[in-house]
């Protein structure tokens, strides 16, 4: 009886085994994001394009670029000239957000909420142009760092009194027909509505891959 008793224990904690396997959810890898890709046309620049997947289906959306070309892959950035390559978020500034590699806010000189209350404003307060309008990065600017890491003069300084974050970015603008033009000083430029997608949907850490058919500056 005790042999019968102790063979039905071991069926059960073996069935019992068995269930618990079927049942369990396995667990997955988080799903990698696509980068945004965004495609430069020189000799076209209305025709310059960039797409962000999204669950609902990819948007897609002219941008402008640097009035002085294109720089090729891995280059030192310069003004007027929008390089190619693989390029990281690390910052995301608005009215309503504001993220920012920790290694950033260090480099500042600045607590996170200082750099959260002035630093967005103070950039968009600065009149590039010199024609007496502000606002020139429209509703927010996405800062990008080259992948991989390539010496570049990006930094924290003041320019015409104003502490601010200079570096390559996204950004929106204040006048819409800029939009697929080459008239930046190097930044990829966006329209209103596409800059508010992409501020709802951007995280630190994502990649833009920026690429172009046209002849690049060494």
């Amino acid at each position: 009886m005790d042999l019968v008793r102790s063979l039905v224990m071991a069926g059960l904690m073996v069935s019992l085994v068995g269930c618990r396997s079927d049942t369990s959810t396995a667990v997955l890898e988080p799903q990698a994001r696509e980068p945004i890709r965004i495609q430069l046309d020189r000799s076209n620049p209305s025709a310059s394009e960039g797409v962000l997947d999204r669950a609902e289906g990819p948007l897609r959306f002219t941008v402008g670029h640097g009035r002085h070309g294109i720089g090729c892959e891995g280059t030192t950035f310069e003004e007027g000239v929008t390089p190619l390559g693989t390029f990281e978020v690390n910052a995301i500034l608005s009215d309503d957000r504001f993220e920012m590699d920790p290694s950033l806010v260090e480099q500042s000189g600045k607590t996170e909420d200082e750099l959260r209350e002035t630093l967005f404003t103070n950039m968009n307060s600065i009149d590039f142009k010199g024609d007496g309008e502000t606002g020139e990065y429209g509703i927010g600017y996405i800062s990008l760092a080259p992948m991989p890491a390539t010496e570049q003069p990006f930094r924290f300084n003041t320019y015409d009194g104003v502490f601010r974050w200079y570096s390559f970015a996204i950004h929106g603008t204040n006048d819409e027909s800029r939009i697929g033009k080459a008239v930046t000083g190097g930044c990829i430029n966006a329209g209103k509505l596409t800059m508010g997608v992409l501020l709802d949907t951007v995280e630190l850490g994502d990649q833009v891959v920026i690429s172009s058919d046209s002849p690049c500056l060494p």
